[in-house]
């Protein structure tokens, strides 16, 4: 098997269009050029720019995984194992990419991959006392307040992901649940507007569209959930499949009617 003159450096775009051309999403084309783009920062930073494939040794991927472990983001925060092992993959998948091209290098199996425990990736999902805790948050006194509880039932009760609640228009309003739909209507009362979009934020600017964006609620959920006091993080995915999960808990009673009492 030949020995490349190319870097990896080099190579790496090469096999980003390789992966264009054999049909990747361009959700894994992004993923594996972002994670390959820190291999690449660790490469200049340890004077490795003209490294070439077959000089790459299991030293300097052990050096690699190192480097990962300490990493801290502009946070502060260290990466996951999860997410450490994500840019290993990436690396595998660049000297396969190498070997189908018949260019000498180490083989992808002998990058091991982080030992990950299962309850790293465990999800905790609120119980019907938590869901009432999030939903009694909002200050319904207020506009906004009475905006947030009629998303958070619209999130809980309808099932829908993130994108569905984004793009849910006033005329939409038939099509959710009878419980969801009560709130979202007196919320949409106190709308003195001509958006069509059903949630919208108030930090109004001429022009621009006034839709709350997938940003904005998160930020919402997570608010609310911090608020509640749970002690975990709320998402609107969890929030949604906490609702599918009780669905099916819960035998021969209705989850919306045992909450149907709250204000």
């Amino acid at each position: 098997m030949p020995k490349t003159t190319k870097s990896i450096i080099a190579l790496i775009p090469e096999f980003i269009d390789y992966c264009r051309k054999k049909g990747f999403s361009s959700h894994t084309q992004e993923n594996y050029k972002r994670y390959l783009n820190k291999f690449i920062f660790w490469l200049k930073e340890n004077k490795k720019t003209n490294l070439k494939p077959h000089q790459l040794s299991l030293e300097d991927v052990s050096h690699y995984k190192e480097f990962l472990a300490r990493y801290k983001n502009e946070k502060g925060l260290r990466l996951k194992k999860v997410t450490q092992n994500y840019y290993l993959i990436a690396l595998r998948a660049l000297l396969s990419y190498f070997l189908s091209k018949d260019i000498l290098c180490i083989t992808p199996n002998k990058i091991k991959l982080s030992e990950v425990r299962d309850d790293s990736r465990k999800v905790i999902l609120p119980d019907l006392k938590q869901i009432e805790k999030i939903l009694l948050a909002p200050d319904i006194s207020q506009k906004k307040g009475l905006r947030d509880r009629a998303l958070l039932e619209t999130i809980i009760f309808n099932g829908f992901k993130l994108s569905k609640v984004v793009s849910l228009n006033r005329e939409d309003v038939d099509k959710l649940s009878e419980r969801s739909r009560i709130w979202v209507e007196k919320y949409l009362k106190t709308r003195q507007d001509s958006n069509k979009a059903m949630f919208i934020h108030y930090r109004s600017r001429k022009g621009v569209e006034n839709r709350l964006t997938p940003r904005s609620i998160q930020r919402i959920v997570k608010k609310y959930g911090k608020i509640s006091g749970l002690g975990f993080p709320i998402t609107c995915e969890i929030l949604r499949r906490s609702y599918i999960s009780l669905l099916k808990d819960i035998k021969g009673k209705s989850y919306e009617k045992d909450i149907s009492s709250l204000s």
